[in-house]
Protein backbone atom coordinates (compact mmCIF):
# COMPACT_ATOMS: atom_id res chain seq x y z
CA UNK A 1 0.00 0.00 0.00
CA UNK A 2 1.61 3.16 -1.14
CA UNK A 3 2.01 5.99 2.16
CA UNK A 4 -1.15 7.70 2.41
CA UNK A 5 0.02 10.93 4.45
CA UNK A 6 2.75 13.14 4.27
CA UNK A 7 3.74 14.86 7.78
CA UNK A 8 5.66 18.02 6.37
CA UNK A 9 6.23 19.39 9.55
CA UNK A 10 9.58 19.66 11.50
CA UNK A 11 10.37 17.60 14.62
CA UNK A 12 9.25 19.58 17.81
CA UNK A 13 6.20 20.74 16.58
CA UNK A 14 4.11 18.08 17.84
CA UNK A 15 4.77 15.24 15.71
CA UNK A 16 4.36 12.45 18.04
CA UNK A 17 1.24 13.74 18.90
CA UNK A 18 0.17 13.72 15.44
CA UNK A 19 1.37 9.86 14.63
CA UNK A 20 -0.64 9.14 17.63
CA UNK A 21 -3.56 10.89 16.23
CA UNK A 22 -2.84 9.56 12.64
CA UNK A 23 -2.44 6.08 14.13
CA UNK A 24 -6.11 6.64 15.44
CA UNK A 25 -7.75 7.46 12.64
CA UNK A 26 -6.53 4.22 10.52
CA UNK A 27 -2.78 5.13 9.29
CA UNK A 28 -1.33 2.72 11.17
CA UNK A 29 1.94 2.65 11.91
CA UNK A 30 3.03 6.04 10.92
CA UNK A 31 6.85 6.57 10.29
CA UNK A 32 8.64 8.71 12.82
CA UNK A 33 12.22 9.08 14.43
CA UNK A 34 11.29 6.52 16.70
CA UNK A 35 10.75 4.31 14.24
CA UNK A 36 14.20 4.07 13.41
CA UNK A 37 15.88 4.36 17.00
CA UNK A 38 13.48 1.64 17.92
CA UNK A 39 12.70 -1.52 15.96
CA UNK A 40 9.65 -2.81 14.44
CA UNK A 41 10.34 -7.00 12.97
CA UNK A 42 9.65 -7.55 9.66
CA UNK A 43 8.82 -3.79 8.97
CA UNK A 44 11.12 -1.60 9.76
CA UNK A 45 14.24 -4.26 8.98
CA UNK A 46 17.28 -2.67 7.39
CA UNK A 47 16.38 1.30 7.73
CA UNK A 48 18.76 2.66 9.43
CA UNK A 49 21.34 0.92 6.93
CA UNK A 50 19.19 2.37 4.09
CA UNK A 51 18.91 6.09 5.60
CA UNK A 52 23.24 5.80 6.15
CA UNK A 53 23.25 4.82 2.72
CA UNK A 54 21.42 7.66 1.09
CA UNK A 55 22.62 10.42 3.67
CA UNK A 56 26.14 9.67 4.29
CA UNK A 57 26.70 8.08 0.68
CA UNK A 58 24.14 9.37 -1.38
CA UNK A 59 22.63 5.68 -2.33
CA UNK A 60 19.65 6.14 -3.70
CA UNK A 61 16.50 5.74 -1.39
CA UNK A 62 13.80 3.24 -2.81
CA UNK A 63 10.67 5.05 -0.55
CA UNK A 64 8.22 2.53 -2.23
CA UNK A 65 10.28 -0.39 0.12
CA UNK A 66 11.24 2.31 2.67
CA UNK A 67 7.61 2.91 3.40
CA UNK A 68 5.94 -0.42 2.50
CA UNK A 69 4.66 -1.37 5.32
CA UNK A 70 3.63 2.17 6.90
CA UNK A 71 0.90 4.38 5.78
CA UNK A 72 1.72 7.96 7.13
CA UNK A 73 5.16 9.19 7.93
CA UNK A 74 5.77 12.83 10.47
CA UNK A 75 8.94 13.94 11.93
CA UNK A 76 12.42 14.08 10.65
CA UNK A 77 14.29 12.78 8.58
CA UNK A 78 11.28 12.37 6.43
CA UNK A 79 9.99 16.31 6.34
CA UNK A 80 13.51 16.88 5.05
CA UNK A 81 12.42 14.94 2.13
CA UNK A 82 9.00 15.98 1.31
CA UNK A 83 9.07 16.99 -2.51
CA UNK A 84 10.46 13.40 -2.99
CA UNK A 85 8.09 11.83 -0.97
CA UNK A 86 5.42 14.32 -2.99
CA UNK A 87 6.85 12.57 -6.22
CA UNK A 88 7.32 9.01 -5.53
CA UNK A 89 3.45 8.98 -3.60
CA UNK A 90 1.75 11.62 -5.58
CA UNK A 91 -2.04 11.48 -3.83
CA UNK A 92 -0.95 11.98 -0.92
CA UNK A 93 -1.68 14.63 1.02
CA UNK A 94 0.13 16.61 2.98
CA UNK A 95 -0.01 17.67 6.96
CA UNK A 96 2.64 20.62 8.00
CA UNK A 97 2.95 20.84 11.61
CA UNK A 98 3.39 24.17 13.03
CA UNK A 99 4.64 25.86 16.24
CA UNK A 100 5.70 29.32 17.30
CA UNK A 101 9.61 29.74 16.38
CA UNK A 102 10.76 30.39 19.38
CA UNK A 103 9.54 27.55 21.64
CA UNK A 104 10.72 25.33 18.79
CA UNK A 105 14.05 26.44 19.81
CA UNK A 106 13.66 25.77 22.87
CA UNK A 107 12.25 22.40 22.67
CA UNK A 108 14.66 21.36 20.09
CA UNK A 109 17.55 22.24 22.05
CA UNK A 110 16.02 19.86 24.52
CA UNK A 111 16.01 17.42 21.88
CA UNK A 112 19.55 17.73 21.32
CA UNK A 113 20.47 16.81 24.69
CA UNK A 114 18.59 13.55 24.71
CA UNK A 115 20.00 12.72 21.12
CA UNK A 116 23.82 13.02 22.18
CA UNK A 117 22.82 11.19 25.67
CA UNK A 118 21.03 8.31 22.99
CA UNK A 119 24.49 8.28 21.16
CA UNK A 120 25.98 7.79 24.44
CA UNK A 121 24.30 5.24 26.12
CA UNK A 122 24.09 2.81 22.80
CA UNK A 123 27.71 3.38 21.43
CA UNK A 124 28.13 -0.13 21.65
CA UNK A 125 25.13 -0.93 19.00
CA UNK A 126 27.08 -0.88 15.42
CA UNK A 127 23.06 0.08 14.39
CA UNK A 128 22.62 2.82 16.76
CA UNK A 129 26.14 3.80 15.55
CA UNK A 130 25.07 4.48 12.01
CA UNK A 131 21.72 5.88 13.33
CA UNK A 132 24.15 8.77 15.18
CA UNK A 133 26.29 9.04 12.06
CA UNK A 134 23.50 10.04 9.57
CA UNK A 135 21.43 12.06 12.09
CA UNK A 136 24.87 14.26 12.87
CA UNK A 137 24.70 14.66 9.07
CA UNK A 138 21.70 15.77 8.31
CA UNK A 139 21.63 17.87 11.51
CA UNK A 140 24.82 19.48 9.48
CA UNK A 141 22.55 20.39 6.51
CA UNK A 142 19.44 21.41 8.07
CA UNK A 143 21.14 23.98 11.07
CA UNK A 144 25.19 24.44 9.82
CA UNK A 145 25.44 22.05 12.69
CA UNK A 146 24.86 22.82 16.60
CA UNK A 147 21.96 24.96 16.57
CA UNK A 148 22.53 28.54 16.76
CA UNK A 149 19.30 30.20 18.23
CA UNK A 150 19.56 32.83 15.21
CA UNK A 151 20.70 30.52 12.58
CA UNK A 152 18.29 27.30 13.28
CA UNK A 153 15.13 29.73 14.17
CA UNK A 154 15.73 30.81 10.14
CA UNK A 155 15.93 27.35 9.26
CA UNK A 156 13.04 26.03 10.39
CA UNK A 157 10.55 29.57 9.16
CA UNK A 158 12.44 28.90 5.65
CA UNK A 159 11.07 25.28 5.95
CA UNK A 160 7.50 26.34 6.57
CA UNK A 161 7.85 28.92 3.57
CA UNK A 162 9.06 26.32 1.27
CA UNK A 163 6.21 23.55 1.84
CA UNK A 164 3.63 26.32 2.22
CA UNK A 165 5.12 27.34 -1.71
CA UNK A 166 5.86 24.07 -3.01
CA UNK A 167 2.74 21.87 -1.80
CA UNK A 168 -0.65 22.73 -3.74
CA UNK A 169 -2.78 23.89 -1.76
CA UNK A 170 -5.70 20.97 -1.82
CA UNK A 171 -2.78 18.77 -0.75
CA UNK A 172 -2.20 20.88 2.15
CA UNK A 173 -3.00 21.03 5.51
CA UNK A 174 -1.26 23.85 8.04
CA UNK A 175 -1.72 21.95 11.41
CA UNK A 176 -1.18 23.52 15.28
CA UNK A 177 -1.63 20.43 17.34
CA UNK A 178 -3.13 22.48 19.67
CA UNK A 179 -6.47 22.67 17.22
CA UNK A 180 -7.36 19.05 17.79
CA UNK A 181 -9.52 16.92 15.91
CA UNK A 182 -11.54 18.76 13.95
CA UNK A 183 -9.24 20.40 10.88
CA UNK A 184 -7.12 16.81 10.51
CA UNK A 185 -10.62 14.58 10.09
CA UNK A 186 -12.22 17.13 7.43
CA UNK A 187 -8.81 17.44 5.63
CA UNK A 188 -8.50 13.75 5.84
CA UNK A 189 -12.27 12.91 5.52
CA UNK A 190 -12.16 11.47 8.62
CA UNK A 191 -14.85 11.15 11.30
CA UNK A 192 -13.63 12.82 14.69
CA UNK A 193 -13.57 10.40 17.32
CA UNK A 194 -15.12 10.18 20.21
CA UNK A 195 -12.02 10.94 22.48
CA UNK A 196 -9.56 13.63 23.09
CA UNK A 197 -6.59 14.57 20.97
CA UNK A 198 -3.57 12.35 21.96
CA UNK A 199 -1.06 15.22 23.07
CA UNK A 200 1.69 13.55 24.18
CA UNK A 201 4.26 14.73 26.30
CA UNK A 202 7.53 14.64 23.63
CA UNK A 203 9.77 16.28 25.73
CA UNK A 204 9.50 13.92 28.56
CA UNK A 205 9.44 10.94 26.42
CA UNK A 206 12.49 12.04 24.92
CA UNK A 207 14.11 12.69 28.26
CA UNK A 208 12.95 9.00 29.34
CA UNK A 209 14.71 7.23 26.70
CA UNK A 210 18.33 7.40 27.62
CA UNK A 211 17.77 5.84 30.36
CA UNK A 212 15.33 3.11 29.23
CA UNK A 213 18.13 1.90 26.09
CA UNK A 214 20.79 2.05 29.21
CA UNK A 215 18.86 -0.41 31.31
CA UNK A 216 16.93 -2.37 28.24
CA UNK A 217 13.48 -1.33 29.71
CA UNK A 218 10.72 -2.33 27.67
CA UNK A 219 7.73 0.15 29.20
CA UNK A 220 8.81 3.26 26.64
CA UNK A 221 8.91 1.03 23.76
CA UNK A 222 5.16 -0.55 24.68
CA UNK A 223 4.23 3.08 24.52
CA UNK A 224 5.40 3.84 20.90
CA UNK A 225 4.79 0.53 19.63
CA UNK A 226 8.73 -0.16 19.52
CA UNK A 227 11.59 -2.55 20.79
CA UNK A 228 14.43 -0.40 22.09
CA UNK A 229 17.78 -1.44 21.47
CA UNK A 230 19.53 -3.32 24.32
CA UNK A 231 22.51 -2.36 25.96
CA UNK A 232 25.12 -5.55 25.20
CA UNK A 233 23.90 -7.05 22.04
CA UNK A 234 26.49 -7.75 19.23
CA UNK A 235 23.57 -6.86 16.58
CA UNK A 236 24.65 -6.07 13.00
CA UNK A 237 22.32 -4.74 10.64
CA UNK A 238 20.99 -6.54 6.91
CA UNK A 239 21.74 -3.75 4.39
CA UNK A 240 18.42 -2.13 3.86
CA UNK A 241 17.14 -0.54 0.73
Amino acid sequence: MPLRVIGGGYGRTGTLSLKAALEQLGFDPCYHMAEIIGERPGVNDGHVDAWHAFVCAGRPMDWQKLFAGYQACVDFPTCIYYRELLAAFPEAPVVLTVRDPGAWYESWCALQTAAREIRRVTQHDPRMRRWGEFVEVLEERWLGGEPERTRAIAAFERHVAEVKAGVPAERLLVFDVREGWAPLCAFLGRPVPAGPFPHLNERELLAQMPAALARGDASLADRLGLALPVPGSKRGETPGA
